[in-house]
């Protein structure tokens, strides 16, 4: 299954949660979420099996992340034979993608204009510019705008939107200069995530 590129309220709609996918979505919209798309809403809603359940966690988050099932599949898979527990280091791989750690930093409003920033060759990783989003940080990385995207009016607009403390403690950033201080743990991602569904899910 590929990426989701439909209108983004609707897939929040469909999760019932917020998944962080405008950078100003219309109170309007958010007052939707509990109700499902479709011309039901929510009396079309009905009680999801255990399988129901684990999948629209899976779902979720892979909404959240913005990768096609494909992706997703391979990071579990990797972390499913990483020595340690399964969702912590599965979350753990998930955060350290750089679209994710670009988000993160408050160097892109969402995870799509960071992915866009990257697979448009925007950002440098200590000092060698990588265009594949899903290229995964380690320790002591230092990530940097290209020259052109420094002196962007839109970038530094979307910069300043993120005050540098608001930035999670794995990573530091100073002014257009992000580093990766320690590798993410668990208590680092959303507690809105339940990854030993998704554990569940690729073990049936």
């Amino acid at each position: 299954m590929s990426r989701y590129t439909g209108p983004k309220v609707r897939l929040m709609r469909r999760e019932g949660a917020d998944l962080g996918l405008k950078s100003a979505a219309k109170t309007s919209a958010l007052k939707r979420l509990s109700i499902p798309p479709g011309m039901h809403g929510a009396k079309g809603k009905r009680k999801m099996s255990s399988y129901g359940i684990q999948l629209r966690e899976k779902q979720k988050v892979r909404a959240i992340y913005g990768m096609s099932e494909r992706q997703f599949a391979r990071f579990f898979s990797l972390a499913s034979k990483t020595k340690g527990t399964t969702g912590d280091l599965f979350l753990q791989l998930l955060e350290r993608r750089l679209d994710n750690v670009i988000y993160r930093l408050g160097l892109a409003t969402t995870r799509a204009a960071a992915r866009q920033m990257v697979a448009h060759g925007h950002i440098k990783v200590n000092d060698e510019r990588v265009n594949i989003p899903s290229f995964l940080v380690s320790s002591d990385m230092i990530m940097t705008l290209s020259d052109k995207a420094s002196s962007s009016i839109v970038f530094k607009s979307a910069i300043d939107a993120v005050p540098e403390t608001d930035v999670p403690a794995w990573l530091s950033r100073k002014a257009m200069v992000g580093k990766v201080v320690s590798l993410p743990v668990r208590a680092d991602v959303s507690n809105d995530i339940n990854e030993s569904l998704i554990v569940e899910y690729y073990s049936r």
